[in-house]
């Protein structure tokens, strides 16, 4: 069976979801395919559930890519405000949060999407869900799509946003790239970003569930290449948290011998923390060493930190700590340095980095540079951003350029 839309959005994603309200704003019947049962089904997990949709501070610094002039000037041409004014108009009223975290006021995750969801059913756009793009080549002036129900659909114009590889127990399985490729599109090859980090260490278990504020530098062959400070989860493979997962990309395309450094006391210098533990271990010579450190490190670390030191039996006297365990524990305590395995998998991963070569995409409506009436948004890109809002920023603002430029030339 043959149908005909004169625009489809591949893809019912936060990106594909804005580009066909614009387009439909802009007087563009429009139609949704969508693999899933639902449109929108990934977006109700970011935020932990609250959705940080947004940051009041989308700059340049904050994503990443093989070349990032595509992303200069989608930023510079949709504003944070304007993406604040639009969901607004829609109904979600928003609060700011630390390091400028946009979340709707009600706390609600489901609320944007429940707005999005309604306006789209107020603009007519047709829904085609349980329907899966498996081809697509193009004809003449039109593009013809085949799907996994074995329809036939005509479209004059065409926007891909069918989202990365992150997130598959979301559905996301990469399938647009392979639909860009057929059209003569570059892939820049994608891996896991925003997610948690693997390390080579036997006493992990030990220390599972352990949360503590501290601050994680990623080092390869002896650099810094990125530092971030927070709440760091220890668990059974390694490391989670709000700063470990800014990492993750790095950790992707991991090498040999790269290593996290923890600081466990980011807010110390050396000569605090010197002093504290030969006051803690010299004050009471007969007390347990593990004892002597209770109220300084959390219970479950005392063993594995005193062990890393060199220190045989943990809960020796603390007088038979010898002068270089101590020194040891210190040196830990500031700079506890660990090997890197890799990351967890694309179902872990919060957003994938890589994509579409961004440089065979026009900036001013991302419209295709080889296939004209093609437009590719959001994650199916190769550009990322970090966690804070910059993700979904991206997708809002590559749908509204997509979406306003398919409408206006069709």
């Amino acid at each position: 069976m043959k149908k005909s839309e004169p625009i489809i959005v591949i893809g019912g994603g936060a990106s594909g979801m804005m580009a066909a309200l614009e387009a439909a704003r802009c007087g563009a019947k429009v139609a949704i395919l969508e693999k899933e049962k639902r449109i929108g089904k990934k977006l109700l997990a970011t935020g932990n559930g609250r959705c940080n949709f947004s940051n009041i501070d989308p700059d340049l610094r904050y994503y990443h890519g093989e070349d990032l002039r595509l992303a200069e000037s989608v930023l510079k041409q949709i504003s944070a405000e304007e993406v604040l004014r639009i969901f607004h108009q829609l109904g979600i009223t928003h609060k700011i949060e630390e390091a400028g975290k946009v979340y709707p006021y009600s706390d609600q995750g489901s609320a944007v999407l429940d707005v999005l969801r309604y306006e789209i059913e107020m603009q007519n756009i047709n829904i085609l869900t349980e329907t899966k793009a498996v081809s697509i080549h193009k004809k003449k002036d039109y593009f013809m799509i085949k799907t996994n129900k074995d329809e036939l659909i005509e479209a004059k114009k065409v926007i891909l946003a069918t989202g990365g590889k992150a997130g598959s127990q979301f559905g996301a399985d990469g399938s647009g790239y392979q639909l860009a490729q057929s059209l003569g599109h570059r892939l820049v090859d994608p891996f896991p970003a925003i997610v948690q980090l693997k390390l080579h260490a036997p006493w992990l278990k030990a220390v599972n569930g352990v949360k503590w504020q501290g601050q994680v530098c990623y080092n390869r062959n002896g650099k810094c290449l990125r530092t971030e400070k927070g709440e760091i989860l220890f668990t059974e493979y390694g490391i989670s948290g709000p700063p470990v997962l800014q990492l993750g990309r790095l950790a992707s395309r991991q090498h040999k011998n790269d290593t996290v450094k923890i600081d466990l006391f980011p807010t110390w210098g050396m000569e605090q923390i010197q002093a504290e533990v030969y006051t803690r271990l010299q004050s009471n010579p007969q007390k347990p060493a593990d004892f002597s450190l209770v109220g300084l490190l959390h219970k479950k670390m005392i063993p594995v930190l005193l062990k890393e030191a060199g220190v045989d039996k943990v809960g020796k006297p603390s007088s038979e700590i010898t002068e270089k365990e101590i020194k040891n524990l210190i040196y830990l305590l500031k700079e506890w340095e660990i090997g890197v395995s890799g990351t967890l998998s694309w179902q872990h991963a919060q957003v994938t980095a890589g994509g579409i070569d961004t440089r065979e995409i026009h900036s001013s409506g991302l419209e295709s540079q080889l296939i004209s009436g093609l437009y590719l948004t959001g994650e199916v890109l190769d550009t990322d951003g970090d966690c804070g809002g910059y993700n979904l920023h991206w997708a809002w603002c590559t749908g509204l350029l997509a979406g306003r430029q398919a409408a206006s030339f069709l």
